[in-house]
């Protein structure tokens, strides 16, 4: 029996239940009764039901008692409410608490078919969007980094040389590039996926503590060491360790960090003896750390040893196809976890997100798009709930380190074709002559801007 059969009756009602029931499995469905909300809890839990007919008024757990335990436990059966006393505040309040729909007593066999019928095409639709959801991140995802950029792809397909290897990695790259999320692809795609994966930043713990947190103490080795303790060293063994803001650490355990990484051996602040370690090493800078080397504030031998693969992240600004790909992953990250549909950016939002310069790189984009999801009220992104910045394009201003591009109308406007395009054809499934319907544009125009762009 399939599970999207599977339905629960919750009523006080002896009679009403067993006329649901019986009603119910002559449409081809298997049903289960409880008389009350509490029952119904403890049968969800031994087992997933598809639907469930509640009850509002029950001894010893009510529906709406019953509504809140459901998302509290995270039980995702769809629920119908059912009520002999029913109200447009009843079917409101329990809406709110979560329920699909709301029947009001007496009903008849048609209305109980007509309301599992919409309830099972919902579903359906849902299982859908979920599959093709999958798809596209599948085909554009590595870990947990979403891109559709040929430099991007490059990097991936490093990652997956590197990530079976012992090799130290330094990762590059601006702030909020995802330069932690390169790190846990190296190690979760390889074989140290099941040994722990330990990350700090160097810039956020004082010198005087830093030492301690990497290599450990033991009791009485300074002031208020009261106890032994490991440092990130032992605890990643077997695994990686990722320093981030590695430019950060002062010169004086540069030298320490140095003769670990050589010697693959650890000593305890206070400790007699070294301890054997095998730890991969990850590090990670938004700094030059060739001008870093050569004023003097960073060791020229550590950065050989950690140098011994660089990978370097494009900024947000050169990957800029990505931003459309990045908007519905993050509108359906966030979406999921605050309880919504699936929502989409409106075509000014889409715009205003796509010619963004986002100096805040892709930590910037998810921080918009979850506060975008916070404000918006309906299953479309509007332009005015993305940040201010992004509707008026303050973002747009030449960085220090541009080339002078990102002034350019004519890249802003193929970068926005591009995603356009893009979407399109995603929509379609592929058809160019509905893509170019969309677009508003001819079907042999559709054609040449796939040949300009290397659209195939």
């Amino acid at each position: 029996m399939s599970e999207r059969k599977r339905i629960l009756v919750v009523d006080d009602e002896e009679n009403l239940r067993h006329m649901l029931q019986v009603m119910l499995k002559k449409q081809g469905y298997q049903v289960d009764t409880a008389a009350d909300g509490k029952q119904a809890l403890e049968r969800l839990q031994q087992g997933a039901y598809a639907f469930v007919l509640c009850d509002i008024r029950m001894p010893v757990m009510d529906g709406r008692s019953f509504l809140a335990a459901c998302s509290e436990a995270g039980i995702g059966a769809t629920v119908i409410m059912m009520s002999a006393y029913g109200s447009i505040d009843d079917a409101i309040d329990c809406m709110k608490l979560g329920a699909y729909d709301f029947i009001s007593k007496p009903f008849n066999s048609e209305e109980i078919t007509l309301v599992l019928k919409k309830a099972e095409e919902r579903e359906r639709l849902k299982d859908e969007n979920r599959r093709l959801r999958n798809q596209v991140v599948g085909e554009y995802s590595f870990g947990e980094i979403v891109s559709r950029n040929a430099r991007m792809g490059e990097l991936f397909e490093m990652v997956q040389k590197l990530a079976d290897h012992k090799t130290t990695v330094l990762v590059q790259g601006e702030s909020g590039t995802g330069k932690e999320l390169i790190a846990r692809a190296l190690h979760y795609q390889g074989v140290r996926r099941d040994a722990p994966f330990i990350a700090i930043n160097c810039g956020a713990i004082p010198a005087a503590l830093l030492e301690s947190e990497l290599f450990g103490h033991v009791k009485g080795a300074f002031t208020d060491a009261s106890h032994d303790k490991a440092g990130l060293f032992e605890e990643a063994d077997g695994g990686t360790l990722f320093l981030d803001e590695i430019a950060e650490m002062p010169l004086s355990l540069q030298v320490k960090l140095l003769r670990v990484l050589q010697e693959e051996e650890i000593r305890r602040l206070g400790a007699a003896t070294s301890k054997r370690i095998n730890v991969r090493v990850v590090s990670a800078t938004s700094r030059d750390m060739a001008a870093e080397v050569a004023q003097g504030r960073f060791r020229e031998d550590l950065y050989f040893r950690l140098n011994v693969f660089a990978i370097t992240l494009p900024p947000l600004r050169e990957r800029i196809e990505d931003v459309e790909l990045l908007v519905d992953h993050f509108l359906d990250k966030h979406g999921e976890r605050m309880g919504r549909g699936r929502v989409r950016p409106s075509p000014g939002a889409l715009q205003a997100l796509v010619r963004y310069h986002w100096p805040g790189n892709v930590r910037e984009l998810e921080n918009s798009i979850e506060r975008g999801l916070i404000l918006c009220e309906s299953e479309l992104l509007e332009l005015s709930c993305l940040p201010e910045t992004v509707r008026r394009g303050t973002g747009l201003g030449r960085r220090a380190s541009d080339d002078g591009d990102s002034l350019s109308i004519k890249k802003a406007a193929e970068a926005m074709e591009r995603a356009l395009i893009g979407r399109a054809l995603e929509q379609t499934g592929g058809n160019r002559t509905h893509a170019a319907k969309l677009l508003e544009i001819s079907h042999r125009a559709l054609l040449y801007k796939l040949k300009e762009y290397d659209l195939g």
